[in-house]
């Protein structure tokens, strides 16, 4: 398919033949996305141009020298690798991925006794899940801006939520949540609604996407299915409450008060089948009153579902028309929209139509007066309803008053003003809102740009998860990489910077400025109740079958050259790293016994298995240490 010679004209005043006439048009859309294509020549050109143009510097904005960091961390979503990435910005290199739903072979997530307690375990020991699918992810705020303590992501196909400290960069909590399928978006609070003295992150949101039947006693009625909105204690990581709600959820926002938190919704038709869900012309976002929400759930008006102790109010519309005692508001936006975002003013949540060629912004303050009763109509809420390209999904900002948004059909980010924007909603046909088009290579989805949705938005660097890759990279087969695409946004035009290859399928990431950061890089051995503290205390402890092996590593050997044990034997071992030296890592892998993991400077781990094999099985070490690493052993001797 050639491209569309008209894709890069500003769309104000209509889309012609490209405008969405009727709900007919979306059966193309798969063939659409398919065959679009693009020569590239676009982008490179641009770069090329913008390293030339007077205050950009693409090349010396990505090649960073040798030794130079990066001045902004990249939190990523790792897809079906159930892990979060860490990447320096904006040269794109990935420093780091942090286990979270799924094993991982290096670190021994999901082999030692400490990792399986944060993943969860059938009752016979093996892990519950080993598959994942990490979609969203979002930081903790103080002031409205990231603090830098925690990071949550969440896993779509188990509906679980962890929690990642960012002083030691690694998952110390996981939760699943009751009565939930298709856990899709998330995001914090940004400061607590009911003590106004709390300006930090007390919760996190959590959007249920698929509709099932509460309890879930296998009915295929569908007119009966519902979907859950649920609020987890962002410091003991307990599901606090949860509300039932009409539709599916999507995205989800906060407001910078802490009063608001909302989702954008399809399905609002609460049908099993795409066609049905894409039925109605328009759907929702919608808004939960946090406050009378907890007002509720502490006055006993709640049920609880199956086994499940969760509070669950009722927020369906039926049950909320009443505004001075809602505890939701539906706010009708155009058709199946696929992102909800806040803005850095703290003023409106952008919504975006994805099967409608518009974006919705919503006023908060007029959602609150709704609830308060000072607000005739919800819709009065809606400040601008715009048309901006075909597909238009997430959206970023740059703290000037500007949005980015993709538009997955036209494979661009389009750049358009959001004031300008509510002028031409309100009649002054002469207001430019569309500021800039970018073409994006291909099929893009989310979008972020540098503190974007803080307080501290920067308009420095945006990127952009773009779904197909196709000629940008060499051919591998079938199966194509995605393509994470940085983007200049300082100046008044787009200047699409860099690509980076990835592994399919991430989704959603942050970025954040360096200085908000101060990671520990050694561990603290106190932390650690089994911590092995000194040399002398290794040894085998036998308790009838179930034998302790205490362990310590110090470059370059282990405390215990060789230990035994008898076949049959129950072993807990137990490692300390007691090196102090910064980046000095051990690892501890035995052969045949399906064990391997690592040791930070000053950190315990223990692993637990069956001695089920006679012999003797060299214990090395798996990290490479000193010049004497691959002398780094110990001898396992299981007696008959």
């Amino acid at each position: 398919m050639k491209q569309d010679p008209t894709s890069h004209l500003t769309l104000e005043g209509g889309l012609g033949r490209r405008r969405f006439l009727n709900t007919a048009a979306v059966v193309g859309l798969a063939g659409v996305a398919a065959c679009t294509d693009k020569s590239g020549a676009t982008a490179a050109t641009a770069a090329s141009a913008a390293s030339q143009a007077p205050g950009h510097s693409a090349a010396n904005a990505v090649h960073l020298k040798p030794g130079e960091l990066d001045t902004y961390y990249g939190l990523w979503s790792g897809g079906h690798t159930g892990d979060m990435r860490v990447l320096g910005l904006p040269s794109g290199r990935e420093i780091h991925r942090i286990p979270c739903f799924v094993p991982d072979a290096l670190v021994g997530w999901g082999v030692t006794n400490e990792s399986k307690k944060v993943m969860g375990t059938k009752p016979n020991g093996d892990l519950r899940y080993t598959v994942g699918d990490s979609h969203h992810t979002h930081a903790s705020y103080k002031d409205g801006n990231y603090d830098g303590r925690y990071a949550w992501i969440n896993d779509k196909i188990n509906s679980r939520i962890a929690r990642i400290r960012l002083d030691y960069f690694v998952c110390d909590k996981i939760t699943e949540l009751p009565n939930v399928q298709g856990f899709h978006g998330i995001f914090p609070d940004k400061r607590d609604p009911v003590d106004p003295k709390i300006n930090y992150t007390t919760r996190v949101f959590c959007g249920a996407e698929f509709a099932i039947p509460l309890p879930n006693t296998g009915t295929e009625d569908a007119t009966t299915y519902r979907s859950l909105f649920t609020c987890v204690d962002a410091e003991t990581m307990e599901v606090r409450w949860q509300v039932m709600i009409d539709g599916n959820c999507d995205l989800t926002a906060t407001s910078y008060d802490g009063k608001l938190a909302a989702t954008n919704q399809y399905n609002t038709e609460r049908g099993a089948r795409y066609e049905d869900m894409m039925s109605a012309e328009r759907d929702a976002c919608l808004f939960f009153n946090v406050a009378r929400i907890e007002e509720a759930v502490k006055a006993g008006k709640f049920k609880t579902i199956g086994n499940s102790k969760v509070p669950v109010v009722d927020g369906t519309l039926e049950s909320n028309k009443d505004p001075k005692t809602a505890l939701t508001a539906y706010v009708s936006v155009p058709k199946n929209p696929h992102g909800v975002n806040a803005s850095p003013d703290q003023k409106y949540f952008i919504c975006a139509g994805k099967l409608s060629p518009t974006v919705t912004v919503i006023e908060l303050s007029r959602v609150l007066d709704w609830f308060d009763g000072k607000l005739a109509k919800l819709d009065e809420s809606i400040v601008a309803e715009v048309e901006v390209g075909l597909g238009p999904l997430h959206t970023a900002f740059d703290g000037r008053g500007n949005a980015y948004t993709t538009l997955f059909l036209d494979s661009q980010v389009v750049k358009w003003n959001i004031e300008a924007a509510i002028k031409f909603q309100k009649g002054d046909k002469a207001a430019k809102y569309v500021v800039d088009r970018l073409d994006v290579q291909y099929q893009p989805g989310h979008v972020n740009a540098s503190q974007s949705e803080t307080i501290a938005a920067d308009g420095k660097f945006l990127a952009v998860g773009c779904k197909f890759s196709k000629d940008r990279f060499l051919p591998v087969g079938p199966l194509h990489p995605e393509n994470e695409q940085l983007i200049d946004i300082s100046g008044e035009k787009m200047v699409l910077l860099a690509d980076h290859p990835v592994r399919g399928e991430p989704h959603d990431f942050i970025i954040f400025k360096r200085e908000l950061l101060s990671p520990k890089p050694v561990y603290a051995l106190d932390d650690f109740p089994l911590a092995v503290k000194d040399p002398k205390e290794s040894g085998v402890v036998r308790n009838g079958r179930k034998v302790t092996v205490k362990i310590t590593s110090q470059a370059p050997a282990f405390s215990l050259r060789e230990f035994k044990v008898k076949k049959g034997d129950e072993v807990t071992l137990i490692l300390t790293n007691l090196d102090k030296v910064e980046d000095l890592t051990h690892g501890f892998a035995i052969p045949k016994y399906n064990v391997n993991f690592i040791v930070n400077p000053q950190e315990t781990a223990s692993v637990t298995f069956i001695a089920d094999t006679p012999g003797v099985f060299w214990a090395y070490c798996t990290h490479f240490c000193h010049a004497l690493h691959l002398e780094m052993r110990s001898r396992m001797i299981v007696e008959a």
